[in-house]
């Protein structure tokens, strides 16, 4: 059987209905590990502690509701008509809360947001049969985990990937086979002359495909089980066709382009890392510390660059030898023996010369005196 929603788009669901006024006070309120069993219809609410407790950074907070048969889950929201919307997004809240109006499922897990608003929703079961309602808590989530580091690693090394030819074509085919509307448009930009245009166009490609992307990640499984052949078939073709095209155009040589694409990855590097820590103000004060760090490389690379300065300017010169080879040396030789030679006989000139005094001084002065 094909099941009728996922954690995610349950999370997200709940986020749009936001809290409904006077509905928790007439609904069963739910606790850190609560276990409910009802065979009737009721609503149920999550009322947020405020508390900011920092051993809950990595930690998920689930509400899972089990059943032999089907059951209809519907969140709570007290906003029913979009004219009273007092902001353009509180109008996009209803209407997007309006297209999806409820779940049907036999097994549902719900995660909640800890430190946002509280949350409200119904269970309807199908049949008089009883349904269990459970919060439980995992301490550390591993997905938090690698959703944090990677956005850590993904902004320290976004510069290298977009140089990177291996991460180019990488990309392409992961944005070929789950964006295809983007990929494509990308490929066709050079027969788009306005860049307004393009931008609405690559505005309304993203939000088509993150939605399609956002209806099928809870069908995976199911599509999987029925339809392996046929989705296979479509990664392979898709991805070649991609990698073709990629290869067509080559990695990327710009300088702005690079630049653009290394931003692209730091943006997305920062969401990534909001996402991966339940306390929205760790992840803020986590990016202003990777942004002040990226910052101080300048800085530090300028005094570094100074104090090497300042320390060669005070140190001593080393003394450098020079090895001559055998041609120089004799060369060498020659030159120093005749010029020593004349400077010898210029001083033996010199009226203040003694020669007998310097020949009583030789062991062998016959050997020594030359005459000339």
């Amino acid at each position: 059987m094909q099941p009728a929603g996922s954690p995610l788009r349950l999370l997200f669901l709940l986020s749009l209905a936001g809290p409904a006024a006077g509905a928790d006070k007439n609904c069963s309120h739910l606790k850190e590990m609560d276990v409910i069993q009802k065979p009737d219809a009721d609503c149920y609410c999550y009322i947020q502690n405020g508390t900011m407790n920092l051993k809950y950074i990595w930690s998920a907070l689930q509400v899972k509701i089990n059943s032999t048969e089907m059951f209809k889950f519907e969140p709570i929201s007290a906003e029913s008509n979009c004219h009273n919307s007092e902001t353009i997004f509180a109008f996009f809240k209803c209407v997007v809360q309006i297209i999806w109006q409820s779940e049907a499922a036999k097994e549902m897990v719900i995660n909640i947001n800890q430190y946002g608003e509280n949350v409200c929703f119904t269970v309807q079961p199908y049949k008089k049969v009883p349904y269990t309602v459970s919060v439980q808590r995992n301490m550390v989530d591993r997905k938090l985990i690698l959703l944090f580091v990677a956005g850590v690693f993904l902004f320290h090394f976004a510069n290298a990937l977009s140089r990177s030819a291996m991460f180019y074509y990488s990309a392409g085919v992961a944005l070929g086979v789950l964006a295809t509307l983007v990929f494509l448009l990308l490929t066709l930009k050079r027969f788009i002359p306005k860049h307004s245009t393009f931008g609405i166009l690559m505005s309304g490609c993203w939000m088509s495909s993150l939605y399609f992307i956002y209806c099928l990640q809870g069908e995976m499984k199911w599509l999987w089980s029925e339809y392996r052949n046929y989705l296979l078939g479509y990664f392979l073709t898709v991805g070649f066709i991609s990698f073709v095209v990629c290869y067509k155009h080559g990695p990327l040589t710009n300088e702005r382009s690079i630049t653009l694409l290394t931003w692209t990855l730091q943006l997305i590097a920062f969401v990534l890392i909001y996402f991966g820590v339940t306390i929205p103000q760790v992840a803020y004060a986590v990016i202003a510390i990777i942004l002040c760090s990226k910052g101080l490389c300048y800085p530090l690379g300028m005094v570094s660059f100074v104090g090497r300065k300042i320390k060669n300017f005070f140190k001593s010169e080393k003394l450098v030898f020079q090895l001559l080879t055998e041609e120089e040396y004799r060369e060498q030789g020659e030159t120093e023996t005749a010029k020593a030679l004349e400077e010898l006989r210029s001083f033996c000139r010199s009226p203040d010369f003694s020669s007998w005094l310097a020949v009583s001084k030789l062991q062998s002065p016959k050997k020594q005196h030359k005459p000339e």
